[in-house]
């Protein structure tokens, strides 16, 4: 039965082999980059006491391509769902072949668990060695910027993938076999699975674990880092030095807690100074926010906490699956 599955499922799998191992040659060749830069910028900018600036502008310079880099394992695991998930079952349902099979003394839940294991565990291998070595390769510019909890970083660095790529995967075959027709099953996999990556990072996340409420001074630095100042005050992409998840902030606040949105000064720090001066001018108002935040230190629990989520969910799934076929499915 193994040898059965490999052959119907050898072309999917030495493509999707193939095009790792041509990503993984590529990420080997861009980590000794990254990683010799970074030990030679930091060796440099020791010896001048000022290392900000210098990887500042090391991390910039690899940043667009490790970003694509993890936008691309992002919809690795929908890839898996669609391409080797969907058809696995309901190809052969179309076909009618799963009755041929069954009447050679092969049991419809041995005939079942053979292809999700085998299919199962190479799609969840394949997302983890992806995972690994864009977590190796991308090491040092994460550690300059410090923001791995930003959604992207987070869904695509260490083990998460792997519980996302279980689930996507287990998700199409379920979806196969109660669909019992391919192309609708693939586009079914895609909406499931495109609808959790943004439900889950938005609506669930934030929330394993009860967010921390701290003010935040607003240095010049810090409000020249952001990427929104809006005409009343209200911010976006605060990054507070240590690491943590920003959640939810407040609009900007004077000393007495009080909105200066609708201040002359405000209004004069931002409708009259060039975007050079601006934050310099606001700081000088002695302002802060008050966060909502999920402490650095939670990283690992998060990340454990949503690999065991999307794990159990494909456990839910097979079962779902052992129930459709030994009780309904002729």
């Amino acid at each position: 039965m193994i040898w059965l599955t490999w052959r119907q499922f050898r072309v999917q799998a030495l493509v999707g082999l193939g095009a790792l191992l041509l990503l993984g040659i590529y990420l080997v060749i861009l980590g000794r980059q990254i990683h010799s830069s970074y030990d030679d910028m930091l060796a440099h900018c020791t010896g001048h006491g000022n290392c900000s600036s210098t990887l500042g502008t090391f991390a910039d310079h690899y940043s667009l391509q490790v970003d694509l880099l993890s936008y691309l394992l992002l919809v690795v695991p929908g890839i898996i769902g669609i391409f080797w998930g969907a058809p696995l079952i309901s190809r052969e349902l179309e076909a009618g072949t799963h009755r041929l099979v069954w009447n050679q003394s092969v049991t419809r839940s041995r005939w079942l668990a053979v292809k999700l294991g085998v299919v199962g565990l190479l799609s969840t291998a394949v997302a983890g060695l992806y995972s690994l070595l864009l977590t190796w390769a991308s090491g040092p510019v994460n550690t300059v910027l410090n923001n791995r909890f930003e959604p992207v970083l987070f869904a695509s660095r260490n083990i998460a993938p792997l519980g996302y790529a279980a689930f996507a995967f287990v998700l199409g075959a379920t979806l196969g076999l109660f669909v019992r027709h391919t192309v609708p099953a693939m586009g079914a996999t895609l909406v499931v699975f495109g609808v959790l990556q943004i439900v889950v990072p938005t609506a669930i996340r934030p929330h394993y674990e009860s967010p921390v409420r701290t003010s935040v001074p607003l240095t010049a630095q810090l409000i020249s880092g952001l990427t929104k100042i809006g005409t009343y005050g209200d911010i976006g992409g605060l990054r507070v030095p240590g690491g943590p998840w920003v959640v939810e902030t407040t609009a900007m606040l004077d000393s007495k807690g009080k909105e200066v949105g609708h201040t002359a000064r405000f209004q004069d720090c931002t409708n009259h100074k060039s975007l050079a001066e601006m934050p310099s001018c606001l700081a000088k108002g002695n302002l802060h926010v008050d966060v909502s935040e999920q402490p650095a230190g939670r990283y690992w629990t998060f990340q454990w906490l949503e690999t065991a989520i999307f794990t159990a969910l494909a456990g839910l799934l097979a079962l779902l699956s052992f129930w459709r076929i030994r009780s309904r499915l002729n």
